[in-house]
């Protein structure tokens, strides 16, 4: 019996009866081949993700992820604009308010909306849309540096206290029991009623006294979490420094927490300054701040509300807006709320 020969695919025959260019010859599984073009071989190579994606491309990480869903969160998109506006009017007010907030005239006091002065008066005389304007300053400067000092000094307090342990920890634990045991309004009146400063730096001082045992409370228990992980025991047994611990493997992956806290807690500092400055101990005339003006326009609120209501709405949205960026922040970070 005649032998039979070997199978040969047929290809589009260019010379020397080679496949065309570019091709390749697969296996179909069942002991035959099958022609392939460039495109359909590293389709084969490398499927795609699950998602579409392409697997070559490396995972995101947690701050990426986060940023990745922030720009589509309308509260973070909406919230941030409006901080962004703060902090650009905080910097140049005369941008969009011409005149001096000290200038004042009695006789157009408790008076309403006037051509270039949509605002009205309050009960000095003063044009209430410049001092809402320029109080904007002072209220965005106490809370960026107050929550600042705050995170950096409750930060590094609660992390060493969390990372070392032992009996630096026993007492920073008692010591923060201690201040989160005074009254936040009776401490302000008590110790900035002895200050004769007229400054923000007392209230900035204050804020951070009385705000630092959240952070460290916040940062001790994120540190004692992320060391225990296996990334940090595998660090340690490979002879890293707790200075490389700390900075490169831990510091990362705690900070988050702190970040989302702090965030929050900004809008607070901003409304405990105006209070403050509303009771007489914060900030003092001739300075302008929201605190003040809310302060001396409660007196004369049936005559002349528009000198309560600005100042007052303009606090409001303040606070309201760095609230919603931290709440924003918190969902892009918490991965259990994805």
């Amino acid at each position: 019996m005649p032998e039979q020969e070997p199978y040969e695919p047929e290809h589009p025959r260019g010379s020397g009866g080679r496949p065309p260019e570019g091709g390749s010859i697969a296996g179909t599984g069942m002991g035959g081949t099958m022609d392939l073009g460039a495109s359909e071989a590293v389709t084969l190579e490398q499927a795609p993700g699950p998602d579409g994606a392409d697997p070559r491309d490396k995972p995101r990480s947690l701050w990426s992820d986060a940023w990745h869903d922030l720009r589509r969160n309308p509260v973070f998109i909406i919230s941030a604009l409006v901080i962004l506006f703060l902090i650009v009017i905080s910097l140049w007010p005369s941008l969009i308010a011409s005149g001096s907030p000290l200038k004042c005239d009695l006789a157009k006091a408790q008076e309403g909306s006037q051509s270039g002065h949509p605002f009205g008066f309050n009960g000095q005389g003063c044009d209430v849309y410049t001092r809402t304007v320029y109080g904007a300053r002072t209220s965005v400067a106490v809370g960026i540096l107050a929550t600042l000092g705050v995170a950096i000094l409750g930060s590094v307090l609660g992390g060493l206290a969390g990372f070392f342990g032992g009996g630096g920890d026993a007492v920073l634990s008692r010591i923060t029991d201690i201040f989160f045991a005074i009254p936040v309004v009776l401490g302000g009146l008590v110790l900035l009623s002895v200050i004769t400063s007229n400054t923000i730096w007392p209230v900035i001082g204050f804020i951070v006294l009385l705000g630092w045992p959240q952070i460290s409370r916040i940062a001790r228990g994120s540190v004692i979490t992320a060391k225990q992980n296996d990334y940090v025991q595998a660090a340690r047994a490979l002879g890293a420094s707790n200075s490389r611990l700390l900075l490169r493997h831990i510091a990362p992956n705690a900070v988050a927490p702190v970040i989302v806290v702090a965030t929050i807690a900004l809008g607070t500092y901003i409304s405990l300054e105006a209070t403050l400055s509303f009771l007489g101990v914060g900030l003092k005339p001739p300075s302008v701040s929201w605190g003040i003006d809310i302060s001396s326009a409660a007196p004369y609120v049936r005559n002349a509300p528009h000198a309560l209501l600005w100042p007052s709405g303009a606090l409001a949205i303040t606070v309201l807006a760095f609230i919603m960026l931290g709440d924003a922040v918190r969902d892009a970070l918490d991965p259990k709320l994805r």
